[in-house]
């Protein structure tokens, strides 16, 4: 068996959802990446939360018990300033919306913090759990009298432990809507924070891991480069069954970081398994012709070979037997209301 870890060289983790939830680490995680690590695998942490300096990001890793060094960080706060650097003069004048750690980053690359609308030649925005209405205010300000405005991330939700929180993405949309604007964006989906992943690592074999299709996948198959989809953060079987873009749909599929030492073929969305799924006008019909243990994830990805093949989309999926109805039911796609969560998955 050729495992997925034995078929690459580097491993590009998102963090949120993906390594822990908030304070806590997502179970299994620590010891896949200690021991993709030990094996000689690199490590690049990816994160679209610019709210953290990488010494911070690093802090965080460590105390959860992921080995971590403040090299193997990149975070949507840098990839924003060098956004900014690049297109501005030397001493230029930035409104950051957004933590300390991302004001350092600007002041790193030779910015200047400002603090009100009228001063400021651009405006960066990253999340921070203290933005309030006078900070989205100052900043809409700015970007209606011709600011650059460059968001470290779109991403609409934070999870954490307790559930998925607003993220930067929410509070970017007020802005765009109090000013008609669009901002540069420097995190994922964007292609530079891979581009920089790839290059701190040296990675000929790279492999994108994460939660959330539109951002960590999305953003994976913009820049050329296969991914991984764990169900332990943002997106859930429904949203991965039904997503009908293309660039939305990972190279593998798992539920957890376990998956890194499993068979890299049958992590495929395919139907190698036991699964059977037949397509008619009313939907997917999904049925288990197997003698073993029935594997929910396995049955997601026989699914989506079926469905994505067709373009995916919106669907109706039924059981055919009570192996395929529990399954269904572990995987939120019942249609009787339940959701994921009722059921472990695996």
């Amino acid at each position: 068996m050729t495992t997925l870890l034995d078929t690459r060289d580097a491993l590009l983790f998102d963090l949120d959802g993906t390594l822990f939830r908030g304070a806590t680490a997502v179970p299994g995680a620590v010891s896949a990446v200690a021991s993709a690590a030990e094996r000689g695998v690199r490590i690049c942490y990816l994160t679209n939360n610019g709210s953290r300096s990488g010494a911070q990001v690093v802090e965080h890793l460590r105390g959860l018990g992921f080995p971590a060094t403040e090299p193997e960080v990149v975070t949507s706060g840098q990839g924003a300033a060098r956004i900014l650097a690049d297109r501005l003069p030397r001493d230029s004048t930035v409104l950051v919306v957004g933590t300390e750690a991302l004001a350092a980053e600007v002041t790193g690359l030779g910015l200047r913090v400002v603090e009100r609308a009228e001063d400021a030649a651009a405006v960066v925005q990253g999340h921070s759990p203290k933005t309030g209405w006078a900070d989205l205010a100052e900043a809409a300000l700015a970007i209606r009298a011709g600011a650059l405005w460059v968001a470290c991330n779109v991403d609409a939700t934070l999870p954490d432990e307790r559930g998925l929180l607003p993220g930067n993405g929410a509070m970017v949309a007020a802005v765009a809507k109090a000013t008609g604007s669009v901002p540069l964006v420097a995190g994922k989906p964007e292609v530079p924070l891979f581009d920089e992943a790839v290059r701190r690592t040296g990675a000929r074999r790279p492999l994108v891991v994460g939660d959330r299709l539109d951002t960590d996948i999305s953003g994976a198959n913009g820049a050329g480069l296969p991914s991984l989809l764990v169900l332990t953060g943002v997106a859930d079987a429904h949203a991965v069954l039904t997503t009908g873009q293309e660039n939305e749909r990972p190279t593998y599929l798992a539920a957890d970081l376990g998956a890194l030492a499993e068979d890299a073929d049958l992590l495929r969305p395919s139907a190698r398994s036991a699964w059977q799924v037949e397509k008619d006008h009313a939907g997917l019909t999904l049925s288990w012709a197997g003698d073993e243990t029935p594997d929910a994830v396995a049955a997601l990805r026989a699914l989506c070979a079926v469905h994505w093949a067709e373009g995916g989309g919106p669907v109706d999926v039924r059981p055919d037997g009570r192996a395929a109805a529990e399954v269904l039911r572990s995987l939120g796609l019942s249609g009787d209301g339940a959701r994921p969560g009722d059921a472990p998955v695996g």
